[in-house]
């Protein structure tokens, strides 16, 4: 009803922002923000309502509010430490705003904390769901191939490159999630699911598993990290010209990742492909030989279908997917 009658007088009630008045207010006392004068005395203009009012009536003090009351006896105390409505006292912001952030210090939670929040289904393994990732994505990447085999045409081939070099990089990631060991909670079940995905793709499983895994130990630790940290002046320092331009000029260092396979990041010795790698403890050497060797065999074949369809065919098929896959790989990590 009062929205029917503000609109057939052409009026705008007020924005509901402000609370309503505390019970216990005379009006006759109160004081407006910008004048001294009680509500009696203020004298308001009668407005006339068009439709079927026929007479003059007051709706000033119905449809206009004080920006402010005045406090009453007693309040001004709790507006000094409050502030008026609750929102005037910003010292203790301001103070907060004012302090400089500490990068170096502690986060104000644990990991506990965050593992606590994971509601509990996330944490549920499921390795048939986990194998059907798998199933779907070898299927795509061999109907993709199938399909550019057949067609062979240059229009077609450029389309073929980024889809199949995403799906190689999709196969690495679900070799990933094996060597964290989310894939499932069967050792075994991941390791050969890991192998035959990263093996595929030309890298060493347990090899990249094991130095993965000291990368999160060590992230963004300039001296321990292995992979993807920034480097210390004097490593800087001891790079040649070709190094320096191949690692630090776009987009080289996107596509580094099999030569980091083979020689590890600047200043670090060994490869992920050698055992006797001080990237490994000896309990590990069996593991490094069974992925090399499966790196090997992948490699043999490769080499067999390049005598069976061409060295050129491969390239379109196999050689720039690859390199997709790992500028893919690269532009994530960084």
């Amino acid at each position: 009803m009062a929205s029917w009658v503000l609109s057939e007088c052409g009026l705008k009630p007020l924005p509901h922002i402000f609370p309503r008045p505390r019970t216990g207010i005379n009006p006759s006392k109160a004081r407006f923000l910008h004048s001294k004068k009680s509500i009696t005395d203020l004298k308001l203009p009668s407005v006339k309502c068009s439709g079927d009012f026929s007479r003059d009536r007051n709706w000033g003090l119905k449809v206009s509010a004080p920006l402010r009351v005045a406090p009453l006896e007693g309040e001004d105390e709790e507006e000094r430490i409050n502030g008026v409505n609750g929102i005037g006292n910003n010292k203790g912001v301001e103070e907060e705003e004012g302090s400089e952030f500490d990068p170096g210090a502690p986060p104000p939670f644990k990991l506990a904390d965050i593992r606590a929040a994971i509601p509990k289904h996330c944490w549920v393994k499921d390795p048939w769901k986990s194998m059907s990732y798998v199933v779907r994505d070898v299927v795509v990447v061999f109907g993709l191939a199938a399909a550019a085999a057949y067609l062979n045409n240059w229009v077609v081939w450029p389309l073929y490159w980024a889809a199949q070099g995403t799906m190689f990089w999709a196969l690495f990631v679900l070799g990933h999630d094996c060597g964290h060991g989310s894939f499932s909670n069967d050792h075994k079940l991941n390791s050969v699911v890991g192998h035959l995905l990263h093996s595929s793709i030309l890298v060493p499983y347990h090899g990249w598993r094991i130095s993965h895994r000291t990368h999160h130990q060590n992230h963004g630790h300039v001296e321990n990290d292995e992979s993807w940290h920034p480097l210390s002046e004097k490593i800087y320092r001891t790079l040649d010209s070709a190094t320096r331009f191949l690692r630090f000029k776009i987009p080289f260092p996107l596509l580094a990742y099999p030569f980091y396979l083979w020689s590890r990041s600047p200043g670090k010795t060994g490869s992920h492909f050698d055992p006797n790698s001080d990237l490994f403890v000896p309990s590990e050497r069996k593991d490094v030989i069974t992925s090399t060797v499966c790196w090997t065999a992948m490699a043999a074949l490769l080499v067999g279908l390049s005598f069976v369809m061409g060295p050129m065919q491969l390239l379109k098929l196999y050689g720039v997917p690859y390199w997709v896959n790992f500028f893919h790989l690269s532009f994530i990590c960084f």
